[in-house]
């Protein structure tokens, strides 16, 4: 099976970066709280303008996209997954010519173990899953659930942004045990 796998909010916990450091950097700019902790980008949390929105960037991009941590046993069952026989296939939205953006991710996903076939850079995740044959995909964003569940069955990894995402082919998981769990039992 081809299995494609989101980075940011699946492998990562944005959603917990977002709260940590946005409250900091709330608190370091005089901003005065969190709007919605439910929000899906740090501009939506703490509603951000747009010189705010790349002042938060600048400061905390190198931090995040170099030393974030992977959540816990991404690794183990990727490697599992790959032992399953399975191909993985890291399809992530990130822009690979921002700063270095594709030698970061490379970097920071050898450095975290992350086993994968192919690593693709793409904010059309759609086309990319149907014209490479993609089974099953592991996304957190609400939009691309819902476009992708019309072709193949996705994995919904929970967070806090994603809460009403529901429809057919969509199974909620929420941790990377969870998720090997439902695999190997619908394999």
């Amino acid at each position: 099976m081809k299995i494609g796998i989101d980075i940011d909010g699946v492998l990562t916990d944005i959603s917990r970066f977002y709260l940590d450091y946005g409250a900091k950097f709330a608190f370091e700019n005089n901003i005065d709280k969190i709007v919605d902790p439910n929000g899906y980008e740090i501009e939506d949390i703490l509603d951000l303008e747009e010189d705010a929105h790349k002042e938060f960037w600048a400061k905390y991009d190198d931090y995040y996209t170099k030393k974030i941590y992977t959540r816990e046993f991404a690794s183990e069952i990727i490697e599992k997954l790959k032992k399953d026989e399975n191909e993985i296939h890291i399809i992530t939205a990130r822009n690979p010519k921002y700063e270095n953006g594709e030698s970061w991710t490379t970097d920071w996903l050898k450095e975290n173990n992350i086993y994968y076939d192919k690593l693709v850079f793409t904010d059309k995740k759609v086309e990319y899953c149907r014209d490479n044959n993609i089974d099953l995909m592991i996304e957190d964003n609400s939009n691309t659930i819902l476009k992708i569940s019309k072709l193949i069955p996705v994995i919904c990894f929970d967070n806090r942004y994603n809460q009403n995402c529901e429809g057919d082919n969509i199974v909620r998981c929420y941790s990377w045990y969870d998720i090997y769990s439902k695999i190997s039992k619908n394999n």
